[in-house]
Order: C-alpha cells, then sequence, then structure tokens
C-alpha cells in the first residue's frame, strides 16, 4: 500500500507509540515459585551423625540442585514432656511436600495430611493412611546382613555383639540381618543382643549404651553393631576406651582364633594399653557412615577402630521423593521401598577402613549382595 508522503512522518511517530501501548496491555510472564520442602525431625536434631543427618543432607542436596526451599523443625518438649511435631506446622506455612523423619512423625503426618489435603507428605521409616502420603521405608535387614558378614569373617573370637536403641519391630530387622550375616559365614559365631530400653528415651542413652557393650565385650564380643541412635555415641566411646580384649580376661571357652590385624601401625594408646596376647575391639556404626568416629588419634593410617557402618540411605530417598514432586511426576502414596537393589542401605568403605575390609572381603560382598538382590539368599526381618 503506498501513503501520501505527508503522512509518512505521522506514522513513523505513531507507530513506537502504539506498540509500546500494547507492551503495556500484554501481562507479564508469571514465574512458579520454587517447591516448598518441610522437613520435620525427629529427636536428637539434624546434626546427630545418624538418621536426621542424613534426611538433612538429602534435603540439602535438593535445595542445591533442584533449587527447592527447605524449612525444618526439631521437636520440642514442654515442662510436662509433651513433645510437638512438625508436620501441621510446616504444611501451615505453605510446605508444598512435608517429610516427616522417624515413626514418630507418623501420627501427626496422617493428622496434617487430613487438615491439608493440597500438600504431599512423606514419613521415613512408617507407611501413613491418606492419599497424599507415602510411606519411605528400608530394607534395613540387608545392609545389615552384610555387615554382619563382615564382623564375622574379621572377629577373632567369634563372639558379635548387637546393641539396639528402642526395642521396636524396626530394629529387629537389623538385629536378625546383622545375625544372619554372622550365621552365613560362620555357623558357630555367637551373637549376643540387647536393647538400651523400650520408651523412646532408648535412644539417648549412651551411658546405658556403654554398660551393655562393657559387659559384651566381658563376653568375649570383640566387634559390635549398634543401631541405637543417639545412645551409639556410647558404644563408640566404650570401643575406642578399650581398644581391646586380652587373652587372660577371655570368658571360658572363648579363644583368639587369629590376629588379622597385626602388621597395622597403632596408635600409642593403644601401645600402651593392649600389650602382650590382645586383639583389637571395633564397634560397626548404623544409618551414617560413622567410621571416623574410630579414628581415636586423628591419623587415618592406625588402626581404626570403626569397623564400618550399616548406612541407610535416608538421604537418597529424601532426595528422591522431592525430585519427583519438584519435576511434576505421579504422586505414588503408599509404600516405596529402598534396599540393595536401588542403593537405599549398604556398608560404608573409605580412607578410616579400608586396611579392614580386604580386597577378597570386599570381592565376597560383592557376590553376597548379588545373591540377597536376585533372592537367592533371603534375609530374615526378625
Amino acid at each position: 500500500m503506498n501513503f501520501p508522503s505527508r503522512l509518512v512522518p505521522l506514522l513513523l511517530l505513531t507507530f513506537p507509540l502504539a506498540l509500546a501501548q500494547t507492551a503495556a496491555t500484554q501481562t507479564p510472564p508469571t514465574q512458579t515459585p520454587p517447591l516448598s520442602v518441610g522437613l520435620a525431625l525427629d529427636s536428637g536434631g539434624k546434626n546427630d551423625r545418624s538418621f536426621n543427618q542424613s534426611a538433612w543432607e538429602g534435603a540439602q542436596r535438593a535445595a542445591k540442585d533442584l533449587g527447592v526451599k527447605v524449612r525444618l523443625f526439631e521437636p520440642k518438649t514442654d515442662a510436662k514432656g509433651v513433645s510437638s511435631r512438625g508436620a501441621a506446622p510446616l504444611a501451615k506455612a505453605g510446605a508444598n511436600l512435608v517429610i516427616g523423619v522417624g515413626f514418630a512423625n507418623k501420627d501427626s503426618v496422617e493428622a496434617a495430611a487430613g487438615q491439608y489435603p493440597a500438600a504431599k507428605f512423606a514419613v521415613i521409616d512408617d507407611l501413613p493412611t491418606g492419599a497424599n502420603t507415602a510411606g519411605l521405608r528400608f530394607r534395613e535387614q540387608e545392609g545389615s546382613f552384610l555387615v554382619g558378614y563382615i564382623a564375622a569373617t574379621n572377629s577373632s573370637t567369634g563372639v558379635l555383639g548387637f546393641i539396639g536403641g528402642q526395642d521396636v519391630p524396626l530394629i529387629h530387622k537389623f538385629q536378625a540381618g546383622y545375625a544372619a550375616g554372622v550365621k552365613f559365614v560362620c555357623p558357630r559365631c555367637k551373637v549376643i543382643s540387647a536393647y538400651t530400653g523400650t520408651t523412646p528415651k532408648a535412644w539417648n542413652d549412651p551411658a546405658r549404651a556403654s554398660q551393655l557393650a562393657a559387659s559384651m565385650q566381658a563376653q568375649g564380643a570383640d566387634i559390635i553393631f549398634a543401631a541405637a541412635g543417639g545412645s551409639n555415641a556410647g558404644v563408640v566411646k566404650r570401643v575406642n576406651t578399650s581398644q581391646c580384649l586380652h587373652a587372660s580376661a577371655l570368658p571360658t571357652g572363648v579363644k583368639f582364633s587369629r590376629n588379622l590385624f597385626a602388621t597395622l601401625p597403632r596408635s600409642g594408646a593403644y601401645t600402651a594399653a593392649c600389650q602382650g596376647d590382645a586383639r583389637p575391639t571395633f564397634f560397626i556404626g548404623v544409618d551414617s557412615n560413622q567410621n571416623y568416629l574410630g579414628d581415636d588419634d586423628s591419623n587415618p593410617a592406625t588402626l581404626n577402630h570403626g569397623m564400618t557402618s550399616m548406612v541407610k540411605r535416608v538421604d537418597n530417598a529424601v532426595y528422591s521423593i522431592i525430585r519427583d514432586v519438584q519435576k511434576g511426576r505421579p504422586w505414588r502414596s503408599g509404600d516405596q521401598s529402598f534396599g540393595l537393589q536401588n542403593d537405599g542401605v549398604g556398608f560404608a568403605l573409605d580412607l578410616y577402613n579400608r586396611a579392614l575390609i580386604s580386597p577378597v572381603l570386599e570381592s565376597r560382598l560383592k557376590k553376597v549382595q548379588n545373591l540377597i538382590v536376585y533372592g537367592t539368599v533371603r534375609v530374615p526381618v526378625k
């Protein structure tokens, strides 16, 4: 189309103005707010070197990788001894996904899920009810079987210990798997088991755990697996303090059968306390990698008293469910299971215990793991 020459300047002036008016009337694109995740911890705090800490690390990894916002709630106990739980407060504050760490959060999660149907909820170690809830549960018995295999292979006495926290079905899975792993490689070995208590206080009673560990050592136990939450600290302290068992103090019927770690360099404290015919004592940690706690002289090159740890990858489970929700994947209510097959459990191997897990033992453990994954070996749960 040809415009008269006198109209061209007018068009040049009005055209930019029209563009500006059009732009002004368009609605700017809205940004989707980041996913808000609430983490309701169990007792012990986020730095408990165990269950809570692993969950917190998984949430922090999700915050870094996926850009989600994480809010934290630690249970509080009032003057009457009543503990408050964080599911409802976190949902009220706007959390799209609330994760309750530990079975003690189940009731509060179920109540909050009914009150806030638009939000999603998960419980670690239990199975809540409700279409907007999921249970992140672990096959702890599988990882415990592996550390039981390690303990029996490396024991000098053939006597192994297990110390649980609260005497509940969940910890029975640890005990059953551990005992089965011991017996798988050493049918003649003996497993001594005990619990720190029957109430939630059992998770934070290191003094009682230390007493139990001392009693087991007196019966000849040179390796003790502790699945007791904060009470684990008592077992670690006892092992790091006792350092070794002496042949002269072994009970009737128990003798040293070997000395697998005779060539490893020792700390000064060990050398002073364990002269003569003696063998080192060890603990096996739980949930997170606690191997470093056995480094009593701050030197990983010397004999470490943390044999290994049965790692329960709570961090992977937390990260997994956050990722699924953040990416808009279909919500899977009900049970979500984590075991050896999907990196949910395992054992810790690092610079602290590398000298304790021989290449031959490591190779055997891989074969045993495959036997469990493919169902050739069925690990008991109680």
